[in-house]
This record gives C-alpha cells, sequence and structure tokens, in this order.
C-alpha cells in the first residue's frame, strides 16, 4: 500500500466530496483523512489516501478526468519520515484586532524557534462591542525536542505585546488531535 496526499481546489458547489470520495473508492483507495474549506467561493482541500502501488496510477487518472468539472487535483506520494515522534506538541491561540503582517510575525518568530507550524487555521470576524475586525488564528505547533519552550514562551509574550494580541500557548500530546 502507499499513501497519496491529494489537494484539490476549485468552485464550491454540492457533490464535490461526494465525487472525489467515489473515485477514490471505484479505484480500491481508502480515504484516511482530510482538512476541507469553503473560501471566497472556493472549494478547497488537501486529504490522505491509501491506495494500492499498482492502483496508484488508475486513481491518478480518474481523479485528472474531474478537471472537465472545473476540479484541480495534485498528488503526492507521502513521505511521513517520522518527523514528529520527539519534541513538543502545541497548540496556539491567537485573537486580536485584524491588521496586515499577523501570520507573518507569527510563523517568522515559530521558525527562528525551530517550530514546525503543522496546522493553522485563521479567520476574522466584527467584535461583539465595537464592529471591528477581529483576526482569530488557531495553529497546532510542533516544537523539537531540542527547543527551548521557555524561550519560546517568552518570545510571544513578547511579540503578542508589539502586535497588541492574546496569544495562548498550551503543551499537548504528539499523538493528539488539535482542537477546533
Amino acid at each position: 500500500m502507499t499513501d497519496l496526499v491529494l489537494t484539490l481546489i476549485g468552485p464550491d458547489r454540492p457533490g464535490l466530496v461526494e465525487t472525489v470520495a467515489e473515485v477514490v473508492a471505484k479505484c480500491g483507495g481508502n480515504w484516511l483523512e482530510s482538512r476541507m474549506a469553503h473560501l471566497a467561493g472556493k472549494f478547497a482541500g488537501i486529504l490522505r489516501v491509501e491506495i494500492a502501488e499498482n492502483k496508484a496510477a488508475v486513481l491518478m487518472e480518474a481523479l485528472a478526468e474531474l478537471g472537465g468539472r472545473g476540479l484541480k487535483i495534485t498528488a503526492e506520494p507521502s513521505s511521513d519520515a517520522g518527523l514528529l515522534a520527539t519534541g513538543r506538541a502545541l497548540d496556539l491561540e491567537l485573537v486580536g484586532l485584524d491588521r496586515p503582517g499577523i501570520v507573518r510575525e507569527i510563523s517568522q518568530l515559530l521558525a527562528s524557534s525551530g517550530a514546525n507550524v503543522e496546522e493553522l487555521a485563521t479567520d476574522r470576524a466584527s467584535a461583539p462591542m465595537s464592529g471591528e475586525m477581529l483576526f482569530t488564528a488557531k495553529a497546532r505547533v510542533h516544537l523539537p525536542k531540542d527547543g527551548d519552550l521557555g524561550a519560546l514562551r517568552a518570545a510571544l509574550e513578547r511579540l503578542a505585546s508589539d502586535l497588541v494580541v492574546e496569544i495562548r500557548l498550551v503543551e499537548t500530546a504528539l499523538d493528539a488531535k488539535p482542537r477546533k
């Protein structure tokens, strides 16, 4: 068996997930995990499929045929190298007034600390009292075993003060799924 990581994007409409799931099932594949969302009129997703090695090419051809329906799909073989077997798993939450550059500032700090962003979900919403736009982010981050959690927390606190946002960082189990 082999794992393929698929990305897809197309105009949002009912039945897109069912269409992809049908192709995967007809080719003998197993849908393992996915993250999908509606964004600005488009439907975008990433998923991992397990399939017999000798059927992977057939699956790719069948998925390519969905391009005629406006769905763009790419596939890459999985290369799970066990990178996350050691270290610390962290859930990061951020809330603050929206402004350009928040994701860049946070991601630069995490990268300079050796932390890897595994999952990131961001959104904007109107603040309840003021009506100003609030930016929220939830991220699953992996800090390697030689990473300095104390230094990361201190750097995040300084950055939160500079950006005028609230940041919460919680250590979780390595195999835990991020909270939604």
